[in-house]
């Protein structure tokens, strides 16, 4: 019924190489006033499509309806710019149907992907014994730390049933919020010194609140989305351990610039949280959906996320044929390491393989280059907007995340020069708020955006 069809395969390969040969990857379009119910009317039936035309459909109707993450120009949101040997290796993963969920179905995978997890975990400064998994993004990383975090406490009686409060700052990112709602607990905001978390600040909160013992754990972020500001870790980490929290760092876009020996500064005492997520999407080159979720003592989140039913019992056992190694994806030890101990949910792809891939491929010091030419480029911008007469630099990037002001424009006057520079193919720049005013944002995170490409949107504003 669903056998292989080589003229099949040979036209999304060809499409795919000539989608993987574009250089530059151009911008394209969104689905701004944009209607496909005509266009795919009738298409999904009782009967198939020749799937040239279907794959015609793609290219020439939809394909050009999504603005492309993966452009130079793309200087929105968080952007993305897989490297060509994880987007080919993501084929591979997808090819070979692998379910990454546990060491029995996928030991080699397995052990592949921690070994791109211990390449993060060491740049952090995390021990040894740390792991965790790959997840679908942070929002899923994040939810998955704070329910170890809340569970851990209530086990360990640091926190009562009643009531669970996570301390966090008006900056984290509001997936951090919806996971606090989701697991029933509480925020504590705490103020912030020129938007920076600090830990004199969190046991200032902590020493006025009512009910303190309520509070299980903190998160700070590094890199927040909108500038890019990495919160005063070591002070934080060393309050939170002070006080019985568990401290989780929330380094969704920032986590990348750990392969910068310049900007890892900035990071000091990410080593000494309890958990870490990173988006290799994001600022490691690797293509969605792939998040890293580490924690200090592994053994804390497998107590909180292991799943147990009958069938599933054959997973945390420890397997053995004759001839055969130990089992264990850390390389070694009596028990299977299975990544859906470490977060929620069951089933899972190996998503941490085309990283694992151009790591391998590349080695780590490109990695270092494409993320110091990006901290190099944003402050380049900021010098450039900091020169230019009709700009203001709103404050200079920590990261590679540029916040400025085109001096007497409102906000409706951005909106409406946002959408003709997308419209030009300049560059997708959507604007932002600070500090209760509308601001314009550079988000940058491919190695290829240039110098030139700032220069023109500063001209559009003129």
């Amino acid at each position: 019924m669903f056998v292989f069809d080589e003229r099949l395969a040979d036209l999304v390969l060809a499409y795919c190489r000539e989608r993987l040969s574009l250089d530059p990857v151009p911008l394209d379009y969104g689905g701004y006033d944009t209607s496909f119910s005509e266009l795919l009317e009738g298409l999904l039936g009782p009967s198939g499509n020749d799937p040239q035309k279907v794959l015609d459909l793609f290219t020439e109707r939809l394909a050009t309806a999504v603005i492309s993450h993966d452009s130079p120009r793309f200087l929105s949101f968080i952007p993305a710019a897989p490297t060509k040997a994880a987007l080919l290796f993501d084929m591979v993963v997808s090819c070979s149907s692998l379910n990454g969920t546990s060491w029995l179905l996928s030991a080699g995978a397995v052990a592949a992907e921690n070994q791109a997890l211990g390449v993060i975990a060491e740049l952090a400064g995390l021990p040894a014994e740390a792991g965790g998994t790959f997840v679908s993004g942070s929002s899923a990383a994040n939810l998955s730390a704070l329910l170890v975090a809340r569970d851990t406490a209530w086990v360990h009686g640091h926190a009562s049933p009643g009531r669970t409060r996570i301390a966090l700052s008006g900056e984290a990112h509001s997936s951090v919020t919806k996971a606090i709602h989701i697991l029933g607990a509480e925020p504590l905001v705490v103020p912030t010194a020129d938007h920076h978390l600090t830990g004199g600040a969190l046991a200032a909160a902590l020493d006025a609140d009512d009910d303190p013992s309520s509070v299980v754990a903190v998160v700070a972020t590094a890199g927040t989305t909108n500038a890019g500001i990495v919160d005063d870790l070591a002070t934080v980490t060393a309050v939170a351990h002070e006080r019985g929290l568990w401290c989780h760092v929330d380094a969704a876009y920032g986590g990348g610039a750990l392969f910068s020996e310049r900007a890892r500064r900035r990071f000091a005492g990410i080593g000494a949280a309890d958990s870490i997520a990173i988006d290799p999407h994001k600022w490691l080159f690797a293509p969605y959906d792939c998040a890293a979720l580490l924690y200090r003592d592994p053994s804390l989140a497998k107590a909180a996320h292991t799943q147990d039913a009958a069938y599933l019992a054959a997973l945390h056992t420890a397997p053995r044929v004759p001839g055969m190694p130990p089992a264990g994806g850390k390389g070694g030890g009596e028990d299977p390491w299975n990544p859906t101990d470490y977060a929620f949910g069951l089933s899972r792809r190996s998503r941490g393989l085309p990283l694992w891939f151009s790591l391998a491929v590349h080695g780590t010091e490109p990695y270092r280059d494409a993320v110091d030419a990006v901290l190099a480029t944003a402050r380049a911008a900021a010098e450039l907007i900091d020169e230019t007469p009709h700009t203001t630099l709103v404050r200079a990037p920590e990261l590679s995340i540029v916040l400025f002001r085109r001096n007497g424009w409102s906000r409706a006057r951005y909106d409406a020069w946002s959408a003709q520079l997308l419209a030009d193919q300049v560059a997708l720049v959507v604007p932002t708020t600070w500090e209760g005013k509308p601001v314009a944002r550079l988000a940058m995170l491919h190695p290829e955006t240039t110098l030139d490409v700032v220069k023109e949107i500063l001209d559009s504003m003129a």
